[in-house]
């Protein structure tokens, strides 16, 4: 599965988006859930599901899906 696919999921999972959600485009604090609380169970998610562990920063710069896209590719590829 690719890793825009399989974080697709995470976040829908996570983030307990209905189906029908603009996942690809999707931004911080778009929506109610993805609130700070949101945000803090998305990356928990991301790194269990990748087996990544995020920078204080990249946290904080995870702005969007295509951001946290980006951001799981360089650490799978790098590990």
């Amino acid at each position: 599965m690719a890793i825009a696919d399989q974080l697709r999921k995470v976040f829908v999972d996570a983030l307990q988006l209905d189906d029908d959600v603009d996942v690809e485009n999707l931004k911080y604090r778009d929506i109610e859930a993805w609130d700070s609380v949101g945000h803090m169970a998305l990356v928990a998610a991301i790194e269990d599901e990748f087996d990544v562990q995020f920078e204080t920063d990249q946290v904080i710069d995870m702005s969007s899906f295509k951001v946290a896209v980006d951001m799981v590719t360089d650490l799978t590829e790098n590990a």
